[in-house]
């Protein structure tokens, strides 16, 4: 029976891109930013309006999704405790070692779930992904060890190049990397998906 509340002819898509932008923008807003203000004012300048900036997100997050998603609630936390440390002892290693420690800890998690026996990909995304048991854990795995890749990465950006290019490569190059890996994920979410008889999270 059609829905009657809804207007003939309307389209829900609308709805979809605002709200996928919105987290775009609760993403990316806070690193443009923190680019900017470094670029002009130097890595103090940008840790503290990239800090300022977070918290606007997180709240604008809230105001309109209703919702803070866990991974950007837990980078925030970082951000704001890292970026404390940088502000107050003047020292940008912290700032610079956020990326490794957060990304260490969702690596350290995932595996920590694989061995016994949760896995937290499944408890987050079981209900708008179908995979079975195996495929659950390898892609798992392979999450893991791309959050670990990403703790290597960051710290050979910082160590071994000016700050100028490691904010410039936090801000345009981890998310394109992440996505490119994303997308190299969808044979195996073919590969291990139940048949339409199955429950959404078979075995």
């Amino acid at each position: 029976m059609p829905d009657q509340n809804k207007v003939p002819g309307a389209s829900e898509e609308p709805q979809f891109d605002r709200k996928q932008l919105i987290k775009l923008v609760v993403e990316l807003g806070p690193l443009i930013v923190f680019f900017i203000v470094n670029s002009r004012f130097g890595i103090f300048a940008g840790t503290g309006a990239f800090m300022v900036a977070t918290v606007i997100a997180l709240g604008a997050s809230r105001a309109l999704l209703g919702r803070i998603a866990t991974m950007p609630l837990v980078t925030g936390v970082f951000v704001l405790v890292f970026g404390g440390l940088t502000l107050w002892l003047q020292d940008d290693h912290f700032i610079k070692i956020k990326p490794t420690i957060v990304n260490g800890l969702f690596a350290a998690i995932l595996i920590a779930g694989l061995i016994s026996g949760r896995l937290f990909l499944k408890i987050v995304f079981g209900d708008v992904m179908r995979l079975s048991e195996e495929g659950w854990r390898i892609l798992t795995l392979r999450w893991a060890l791309f959050f670990v890749f990403l703790s290597i990465l960051n710290e050979v950006m910082w160590r071994f190049f000016s700050t100028d290019t490691w904010v410039a490569f936090k801000v345009f190059g981890i998310m394109p990397i992440t996505f490119v890996f994303a997308l190299a994920q969808i044979g195996l979410l073919k590969k291990y998906e139940p048949a339409p008889s199955d429950g959404p999270n078979a075995s």
